[in-house]
C-alpha cells in the first residue's frame, strides 16, 4: 500500500506545499503560491497577517491533491503532514483565539530598544547566555512581545497565546496549540540546554508571561490529527497525522540529510543561514551562533545573515540582467572583483549583530566600478559575510566534512564556486531543491513511522537519520571542490571584510541617529 506524506513551507514570500512518495522520496505533486508584506510601514518592520498563510496552505493542499488524481493516484494514501514555517515570528492570539494584530517577523528590527532593554535587565549578554543559551537578537521572538506590551498595551491586554508562525499553522490543521523544541529554541524564551522555558527570561518581559504559553513537546510527537471540518474541505483522510513541524532551518536541515556529525546546511535564500547537527547543546559564549535545539531532538547550533539575495538581487534588477547574463557578468571578473568589496548590511545584519549597519561598497574608483565587479563584489561580500559565522562554528569546534547548500543563491554555477573558494570546502546541492518542504514531508514521515510502530517499553523514538540517509539524495553535477588560489585571496578578503565591519559599527550607530 502507498504512503504520502505532505510537506508544507511557509515562508515569507512564499508558501509550497510537496507531496512526497515514502518509498521512494520522489515529489508526486508540488504547488506554491507567492505574497508580500504588509506595504507602507516605517523602516525596519516586517509583517504579515497569518491569515495569509492559511489562504496559501488551503490553496497549495488542493492543487497537490488534484495534481495526484491527475496522476490516478489517491489522496487517500496521505498519511501526515508536516509543516516548516519562518522562524521567530510572533503569532499573538486572544481568549477567543483570533489573531489580535499582524505578526511581527523574523526580519523585523524594529524590536532592537527591547533587545536592549530586556539584556540590560537581566544582567548583560553574557549572563542572558547563561540563562538561556543565546542571546536576544532584534529577529528572535522575546523582544516582539515586550514590544506589543510596551508599544501597544491594548492589544497585550488581549493576549492569551504566544504561537510561532508553524505553530499557528498545525493549531489551525489541528485545533491543539503547541510548540516543539526547535522552533521553541529561536524564541530566546527557552533554555536550550534543558529545553525547558527559562523562567528569568519570561519574568524580565511579564510575570504571567509562562501562562501565555502552549505547551513543549519533543519533535517525534504528533501535533494531533486533522480537524474533520479541514479533513472535508481539503479532501484528505480523516486519519492524517501532523507531525510536531519546526522552523524553516530545522525542516532544510532534514530535507538535505543533515541528521548526522559532521554535515553542514547553508541557505542562500533572501536571508543566509548555515547550521550544524550536534548531538549535545554548542552555546556561542559570545552570542553569534545561535544554539537552536533541532527538529530531530538533537542541537543545531546555526548563524544566520540577513543580507544574501537581498543584496545580490538589488545588483542584477538594477542593471536589468537575467540571473544567466549577471553570472556571465561574473566570470568577466577576476576573484576579488578587482579590489572591489561590498559590505553588504542592507537590512541591518544579525551575525555579526549589527542592527544599525547599512551597506558599504569599499574599494570603489574608476577601475572597480564597473558592472562586472560589481556583481561579483555583491556575491563574494554575501558569502564573505555568511564565512564569518561559518569561522565561528569552526572555533566552537564543528568540523564540516561537506556543505550542502539550497536556496536560489545555490542554483548558480558560479555561485556554487565562490562558495566553495570561500568556505574551503566541498560544495554540493541535493537533488530536491525545496529542502525545508521536503523536510517537513521527512519530518511526517519519522511521525507516522514512530506511530504506527513504537513499543512503549522501548521508550525513544527510532533516529530519523536512516530515513533521511535513504531518501535525500544529492546531485553531483553540482559539486564543486575548492580552488587553492581562490581560497588565499578570500582569506586576506575575509580579514578585510570582518575589520571593516568592525570599524563600522559606531558609524552605523551615529548614523541612525543622525536619520
Amino acid at each position: 500500500m502507498p504512503n504520502y506524506f505532505l510537506g508544507l513551507d511557509s515562508g515569507t514570500q512564499s508558501t509550497k506545499t510537496i507531496c512526497v512518495d515514502g518509498d521512494t522520496g520522489e515529489i508526486l505533486a508540488a504547488a506554491s503560491q507567492q505574497y508580500d508584506l504588509i506595504g507602507g510601514l516605517p523602516a525596519g518592520h516586517k509583517e504579515q497577517h497569518p491569515q495569509t498563510w492559511l489562504d496559501a496552505c488551503k490553496s497549495t493542499i488542493r492543487q497537490c491533491v488534484e495534481q495526484l488524481r491527475a496522476k490516478n493516484l489517491s489522496p487517500d494514501d496521505i498519511r501526515a503532514i508536516g509543516v516548516s514555517g519562518q522562524q521567530h515570528g510572533f503569532v499573538p492570539l486572544d481568549k477567543t483565539n483570533e489573531v489580535i494584530r499582524p505578526a511581527k517577523l523574523w526580519c523585523d528590527t524594529s524590536t532592537a530598544p527591547q533587545c536592549d532593554a530586556l539584556i540590560k535587565k537581566l544582567g548583560g549578554l553574557k549572563r542572558v547566555i547563561a540563562l538561556t543559551g543565546n542571546g536576544v537578537p532584534a529577529g528572535f521572538t522575546a523582544s516582539k512581545i515586550l514590544w506589543l506590551k510596551q508599544r501597544e498595551p491594548a492589544n497585550y491586554k488581549r493576549l492569551a497565546t504566544v504561537l510561532l508562525p508553524h505553530d499557528y499553522i498545525n493549531f489551525w490543521l489541528t485545533g491543539n496549540k503547541t510548540m516543539e523544541y526547535g522552533d521553541a529554541s529561536g524564541t530566546a524564551l527557552l533554555d536550550v540546554r534543558k529545553r525547558q522555558w527559562s523562567d528569568k527570561m519570561l519574568r524580565a518581559i511579564d510575570p504571567k508571561l509562562r501562562d501565555k504559553l502552549p505547551p513543549l513537546q519533543s519533535s517525534d510527537k504528533p501535533a494531533g490529527t486533522l480537524r474533520p471540518k479541514l479533513s472535508s474541505l481539503l479532501s484528505l483522510p480523516s486519519s492524517v497525522l501532523v507531525s510536531a513541524g519546526g522552523g524553516d532551518n530545522m525542516m532544510g536541515a532534514i530535507g538535505t540529510g543533515n541528521t548526522r556529525a559532521g554535515c553542514v546546511t547553508a541557505s542562500f535564500g533572501t536571508s543566509g543561514t548555515i547550521y550544524a547537527c550536534s548531538e549535545k547543546p554548542v552555546v556561542d559564549r559570545e552570542g553569534e551562533i545561535a544554539a537552536f535545539c533541532d527538529s530531530t531532538n538533537r542541537w543545531m547550533p546555526l548563524l544566520c545573515t540577513m543580507n544574501v539575495t537581498v543584496a545580490t538581487e538589488l545588483i542584477r534588477i538594477f542593471f536589468h540582467l537575467t540571473h544567466e547574463e549577471m553570472d556571465a557578468a561574473i566570470s568577466k571578473s577576476p576573484v576579488g572583483a578587482n579590489g572591489l568589496l561590498l559590505l553588504p548590511y542592507l537590512d541591518g545584519e544579525r551575525t555579526p549583530n549589527v542592527p544599525d549597519g547599512t551597506g558599504v561598497w569599499f574599494g570603489v574608483n574608476a577601475h572597480t566600478w564597473k558592472q562586472e565587479h560589481i556583481c561579483r563584489a555583491a556575491m563574494e561580500g554575501v558569502t564573505l559575510g555568511m564565512n564569518y559565522g561559518l569561522n565561528r562554528l569552526r572555533a566552537l569546534g564543528i568540523r564540516p566534512r561537506q556543505i550542502r547548500v539550497t536556496g536560489g543563491g545555490s542554483n548558480s554555477p558560479v555561485w556554487r564556486q565562490i562558495m566553495a573558494d570561500i568556505f574551503n570546502a566541498e560544495v554540493v546541492c541535493t537533488q530536491t531543491a525545496e529542502g525545508a518542504a521536503f523536510g517537513a514531508a521527512l519530518q511526517a514521515f519519522w511521525c507516522w513511522q514512530n506511530s504506527v510502530t513504537r513499543v512503549p517499553s522501548r521508550g525513544a523514538a527510532e533516529s530519523i537519520a536512516p530515513i533521511t540517509d535513504r531518501l535525500v539524495k544529492l546531485d553531483n553535477k553540482t559539486r564543486c571542490l575548492p580552488n587553492p588560489k581562490a581560497v588565499k585571496i578570500y582569506k586576506q578578503l575575509q580579514s578585510l571584510q570582518d575589520n571593516l565591519s568592525r570599524s563600522s559599527r559606531q558609524v552605523f550607530s551615529e548614523h541612525r541617529r543622525i536619520l
